[in-house]
């Protein structure tokens, strides 16, 4: 398990995810890696990413997938700058968004989202017409495509499986943003002993409960859960506490407080 180390380290990546400007003032690309961000955050995720593979090298699995708990934790923008710098390595990275309600990596990678995974899913398109490729140096993006009725059914389907083993031959590692574990089910529906996990959790707003029902919810899978990558932690602050957060619903196209 690599939670502790992910933790630790990610006290200074969240210094830039969760800084005090508003977020209607910081665009999207803000949000990822680049040769602006600060040296102590790019480092933060070198560390995590460090770890991530030694326990990948320790699964033999090339797939993971990213969750959280709940929406506005911060799994969309962990997940895209690790693939950032596992692409950084040289190794060959695809990242999918398969959060087919709320999309989010089409806009912080500045991309068309017209074209994507649920169009390939149900056979609209082909997957060379659907993968962005080289976003960054090593890495492709397959964008959520439009939203499609039924996201648990085609992530769960044959389908999709097709497509991960097809990836797979292709590929060195495989990220999947996918949507919170505690509200829908689109996760769980991906995770088998092919595919390990990474959950990701926002200082101050998400309270062990929360976490302990994923994590509980990932072991019924039988999945090895890699660990916790907690964000937004003050630089001065320890530890990770135990704090409620706001109930959210979770639906098409839009989060509701």
């Amino acid at each position: 398990m690599v939670r502790e180390d992910m933790d630790m380290a990610n006290r200074n990546a969240s210094r830039f995810s969760g800084s005090k400007k508003s977020k209607k003032n910081i665009s999207r690309n803000d949000a990822l890696l680049s040769n602006k961000t600060p040296f102590q955050v790019t480092e933060a995720y070198k560390t995590i990413r460090t770890n991530l593979l030694y326990s990948l090298g320790a699964t033999g699995n090339q797939v993971v997938v990213v969750s959280s708990s709940a929406p506005g934790e911060g799994k969309s923008t962990t997940c895209a700058n690790l693939a950032v710098t596992l692409a950084q390595t040289g190794v060959k990275v695809i990242l999918i968004d398969a959060d087919l309600r709320k999309p989010v990596q089409y806009k912080l990678f500045h991309c068309n989202n017209s074209q994507g995974l649920s169009k390939v899913l149900v056979g609209f398109s082909s997957l060379e017409e659907c993968v962005k490729t080289e976003i960054a140096p090593n890495l492709d993006l397959l964008p959520s495509g439009p939203t499609p009725p039924n996201p648990a059914e085609l992530l769960g389907s044959k389908n999709m499986r097709e497509l991960l083993d097809l990836l797979r031959e292709n590929y060195d590692y495989i990220l999947i943003d996918t949507p919170p574990i505690n509200v829908v089910t689109d996760a769980l529906v991906l995770l088998n002993d092919k595919v390990d996990a990474l959950l990701v959790g926002r200082h101050r707003q998400t309270s062990y409960e929360s976490l302990g029902k994923a994590v509980e919810s990932i072991q019924v899978t039988n999945t090895n859960l890699l660990g916790v990558v907690v964000t937004a932690v003050r630089e001065e602050s320890h530890g990770f506490g135990s704090y409620q957060y706001k109930s959210y619903s979770y639906e098409y196209g839009k989060t509701s407080r």
